[in-house]
């Protein structure tokens, strides 16, 4: 045990947190494997499997990540109805013939024989992400292996598809910039990491570095280094911003909180050695999203506007405070993200649970509203400042995602890259809007999934799923395994608690550090709801969370375990008091908090659900899924929290570790591995719910 303040914290499964010792390691594979042969054996699991890749297979290929070059080449991800993940593809321009241009598996599959020969297969390979050139000519790409995130950048001949000079390593997270002459790229570097230096200091002290294309590592040379230069934070991250027209700005953030800091320079100066750094915004302005057009900034603040203001002035001298305001607060709205292109600024904001688009002059003036083909919402795709128009990513609850082009006219025009599927558009799924009023008057949105006319019985099986941190929101998105979903008979509902920021600035703040107990308490709330209003009842109630989202259903399930029937938890972020002793903990301070102060350590101790589980509590069926590669959450988060419900709970409901030795966090995940976990999660939320085609046969 710890002592925290005067408060002793047990700790029974500390041992489990060494991964790497072998008596751990056969306890995890024991773990993994039992999980694996319980839900393999439930009747509807393996036509429900069937069934998840015949609705994956319906469309010819998903597209995502689109971008756009300077000489007007479209590139983007494209995974094939028979592929398993994702690989570039390019055009010279959006209706010229399609071209391979980077398949990140390609090396694998040729060594796939080795298995049949005895030897181990390579791990799978994923793109992390990617950033062309200004002339389309050269694409610089992060690959990672096995899910861990761990990317090398690769330079591309964007026409030959074949690498030019060597992989750099520790290029994590990229943050990817050329110059407009193409004759650099800067990016984002992890320092490394000597064998034993504290786990706590990986994301410490990183750098924005520059390197030309091609050339080998030791070229690469610092522009900036957290911990040394502009006041930077040894635990904040330095990116660099290179414009069209040659300007650079340095953003620098701490990974987790939506506002940042920003400088502004040259290429030229920054070349001489002399980039003579102006201030552009600081952390106490609140800014959040950033263009520069022409010699113009404009900016998104929520500094005494919770629900966002847009400001705008001259780059030189930009004083935020007194900015002229462009778009001011409105309680109707709240704004979200913008975009600049050649002939102004896109703006995108949330109504509701609808995402809207606004276009105005960088220098004010009339907003013009862009009325878009499906009520729901996007993410701006293929953003090139100095091209005319912007291209979404749009998508709603029951419309699937395509990719659209907006004409600086306000004209909408399908690109036709996202290929037409036949479960696009379901004609019998609706999503049914609501608010949940909590006792202190806050109103919780919930989006609820459903077959038309479903009947208020109480008899379907319910997913609950949330996430409630770091401001980020559900939006409205399509599944088309959650079809899957709601033909087996069930409803799939979708809450934002606070943490979450669907209602702006304040909504999150009030889910956030010691106020965290409202998150969970308003997704409570949400499942209370759904069976008082005839949806579900608690024998027929599962919830599902992700990462942060694992805490939510983690403390919901321990604070009300008998609402629930099941509790599915994905890479969930379960063991709160220990997570700052890992390398990713340190950036989440800002978040959740720091148990060297008392105020910190009590929020963590309150919102961390392993601490919270009593033995002899009948807990409900639990389903923890984790990735053994996971760089964000430790993969002992699940099997600590795992081992202590096995032992503590008295109803004899299973509790499961489902552990894949070759994914990570989620990111770079086949499509094997997405739809074989989709149906474990369905298979043992039906399962637990009831549903007669799930139960086990009897011997």
């Amino acid at each position: 045990p710890e002592r925290f303040f005067g408060t002793v914290v047990d700790d029974p499964y500390r041992w489990l947190e060494d991964v790497d010792a072998p008596a751990v390691r056969t306890w995890m594979r024991a773990q993994a494997a039992f999980t694996q042969s319980v839900l393999g054996r439930l009747p509807g699991r393996a036509a429900l499997r069937a069934r998840l890749q015949a609705l994956e297979a319906g469309a010819a290929a998903r597209v995502e990540d689109v971008q756009r070059s300077g000489d007007g080449a479209v590139f983007y991800l494209k995974r094939g109805a028979h592929d398993d993940q994702f690989k570039l593809y390019g055009r010279a321009a959006p209706d010229a013939p399609e071209r391979l241009v980077f398949d990140p598996d390609a090396g694998r599959r040729s060594a796939v024989g080795a298995r049949q020969r005895g030897g181990v297969a390579p791990a799978s390979r994923a793109i992390n992400y990617y950033r062309p050139s200004p002339d389309g000519r050269q694409v610089a790409v992060g690959v990672s292996t096995g899910g861990s995130e761990d990317a090398s950048l690769q330079v591309i001949d964007a026409a030959r598809g074949r690498a030019i000079g060597p992989a750099i390593t520790r290029a994590q997270y990229g943050a990817v910039s050329w110059s407009p002459d193409g004759r650099e790229i800067y990016f984002h570097r992890m320092r490394f990491s000597p064998p034993r230096q504290p786990g706590t200091e990986r994301y410490q002290r990183s750098e924005a570095v520059v390197m030309r294309p091609g050339a080998a590592g030791s070229t690469v040379r610092t522009v900036l280094r957290a911990g040394r230069d502009l006041g930077i934070p040894p635990t904040e991250f330095p990116l660099i911003d290179v414009r069209p027209d040659g300007r650079v700005i340095a953003r620098v953030e701490d990974g987790v909180s939506p506002d940042f800091a920003a400088w502004h320079t040259t290429l030229a100066q920054l070349r001489a050695g002399r980039p003579g750094w102006q201030p552009l915004v600081t952390r106490a302005d609140h800014v959040t999203a950033l263009a520069v057009v022409q010699d113009r900034v404009v900016a998104l603040s929520f500094k005494d506007a919770p629900r966002y203001r847009l400001i705008g002035g001259p780059i030189a001298g930009f004083d935020a405070a007194r900015a002229s305001v462009l778009l001011p607060q409105s309680e109707h709205r709240v704004l979200i993200d913008l975009a600049a292109a050649a002939e102004g600024v896109y703006v995108k904001l949330r109504d509701g649970n609808v995402q809207r688009l606004l276009r105005l002059d960088a220098g004010g003036g009339a907003a013009q509203e862009i009325v878009l083909p499906v009520a729901g919402s996007f993410e701006f795709a293929g953003v090139q400042s100095d091209r005319p128009g912007v291209w979404l990513d749009l998508q709603g609850w029951t419309r699937a995602r395509r990719i659209v082009a907006v004409s600086p006219r306000g004209e909408v025009k399908d690109t036709g890259l996202q290929p037409a599927g036949p479960f696009d558009a379901p004609a019998d799924v609706v999503a049914t809007e609501v608010e949940v009023l909590r006792p202190d008057g806050a109103r919780v949105p919930m989006s609820i999934v459903h077959r038309r006319g479903v009947a208020l019985d109480g008899s379907h099986p319910m997913l609950l799923w949330g996430y409630a941190s770091y401001g980020l929101t559900e939006e409205p998105w399509f599944s088309t395994s959650r079809l899957a979903w709601l033909e087996a008979g069930g409803v799939f509902a979708v809450a934002n608690p606070r943490g979450s920021g669907v209602r702006g600035r304040a909504w999150h703040e009030a889910g956030r550090l010691a106020s965290k107990p409202n998150s969970w308490r308003d997704f409570i709330a949400c499942a209370e709801w759904l069976v008082q209003a005839g949806w579900t009842r608690p024998g027929h109630l599962a919830i599902w969370g992700g990462s942060a989202g694992g805490l939510l259903v983690g403390r919901a399930m321990t604070e009300r375990p008998e609402l629930f029937a099941a509790v599915i938890s994905s890479v969930g972020s379960l063991d709160t008091v220990r997570a700052e002793t890992t390398p990713n903990g340190v950036p989440n301070i800002p978040e959740f908090g720091s148990r060297v102060t008392e105020p910190g350590f009590r929020a963590l101790l309150e919102m961390s659900t392993y601490h919270h589980i009593r033995a002899g509590v009948a807990y409900p069926g639990v389903l923890l899924t984790h990735g053994v590669n996971d760089p964000r959450v430790e993969v002992w988060e699940s099997t600590k929290t795992g081992a202590r419900l096995q032992a503590a709970t008295s109803s004899g409901r299973p509790v499961l570790l489902r552990l894949d030795f070759a994914a990570g966090h989620g990111y770079g995940n086949t499509k094997s591995q997405e739809l074989d976990e989709v149906a474990d999660v369905y298979a043992f939320a039906l399962w637990q719910a009831g549903v007669p085609a799930f139960q086990p046969r009897t011997p």
